[in-house]
């Protein structure tokens, strides 16, 4: 690698199996489209369509669905040489409903465990990942070891790398089913915090990470647990950030007809990271942020369906040409 990448993402992969018929239940669903998947790496497809140089950590499964991931990857612009293969555990699938406007059940076939939840410390390029510009980390890897670990190291020797002007964006992305309990969720979540520059995540994880559902409440706890800024996605309401030196933003949504709703979050982390490695300062990035995650959530698909400069530009009246 002659260049540090602007981003390495490290979390979920799988195969996003969503339905063609919206309002009925996944007994009734007749037909599915096959996409790339997984939070982390729907982030890191979402910030290379921004122009961004882009690679995630993560596994497959050693199956037709691992090598078509990977393809996938490619194909999106992401670079995909620390997607590696476990040869026990399948790929993970990924299945949703569709009750717009906010209403998308999930279901994920990552039993007894998925091969992105494998990865161990000894398997990262520690130089790399403290190498480059924003570096993103998701609840979820710190929910079973050996990711745990590898993730929480990960953030050790970035914490430790003495280059200025790097970003460590922690993603709260807390999702029950993935944890014995809220309260080991919080625990292992506040070890990351302490390692991380910006927290993001919206109201439920907030309060899983620091008891506070209150955006400014919530905000402030989360500078307390150590990041320089804290994000918290209010839904409908839009987004509220607070800076530690003292910088606040408070963005209304922007309103699109809502088609599903789960991708609107990895876009959102897409802007942000692009927005973070542009240079384009926190209430700029934000909107660019909102309007990727509004754009998503009015399509079907994840990383098929990320933003382009263009189309952001477009929503935004040309706020960021």
């Amino acid at each position: 690698m002659s260049e540090p990448f602007d981003l390495i993402a490290t979390g979920r992969i799988g195969v996003d199996l969503y339905p063609l018929q919206s309002g009925c239940s996944l007994a009734e669903v007749r037909t599915f489209a096959k996409s790339l998947g997984g939070s982390a790496t729907n982030v890191a497809v979402a910030a290379a369509r921004l122009g961004v140089s882009a690679a995630v950590i993560t596994k497959v499964g050693d199956d037709a669905f691992g090598g078509y991931l990977r393809e996938e990857l490619r194909r999106y612009g992401v670079d995909d040489r620390w997607v590696g293969v476990d040869e026990r555990l399948r790929t993970p699938l990924v299945f949703c409903e569709l009750f717009p406007p906010d209403d998308f059940p999930i279901l994920f076939y990552r039993e007894p465990s998925a091969p992105d939840m494998q990865i161990s410390l000894e398997e990262l390029d520690l130089d790399a990942i403290a190498a480059a510009r924003v570096f993103w980390t998701t609840g979820t890897g710190l929910s079973e070891e050996p990711s745990r670990s590898a993730v929480l190291g990960a953030l050790a020797a970035r914490s430790g790398s003495p280059a200025d002007g790097r970003v460590t964006i922690h993603d709260l992305d807390y999702r029950p089913s993935f944890w014995d309990s809220e309260e080991q969720a919080g625990i292992h979540t506040r070890e990351a915090l302490a390692h991380a520059t910006v927290a993001v995540g919206n109201r439920e994880e907030t309060h899983m990470a620091t008891g506070e559902r209150e955006p400014r409440a919530a905000a402030r706890a989360l500078l307390d647990a150590g990041v320089e800024v804290a994000i918290v996605k209010r839904g409908p309401e839009g987004v509220y950030a607070l800076s530690r030196d003292g910088e606040e933003v408070e963005l209304e949504p922007f309103t699109l007809d809502v088609v599903n709703g789960l991708g609107a979050g990895d876009a959102f982390g897409g802007a942000l990271c692009a927005g973070t490695i542009h240079g384009w300062g926190l209430e700029r990035t934000l909107r660019a942020a909102n309007a990727a995650g509004a754009l998503v959530a009015s399509r079907l698909a994840c990383a098929p369906e990320m933003p382009t400069q263009e189309e952001l530009d477009t929503l935004l009246g040309g706020a960021n040409a």
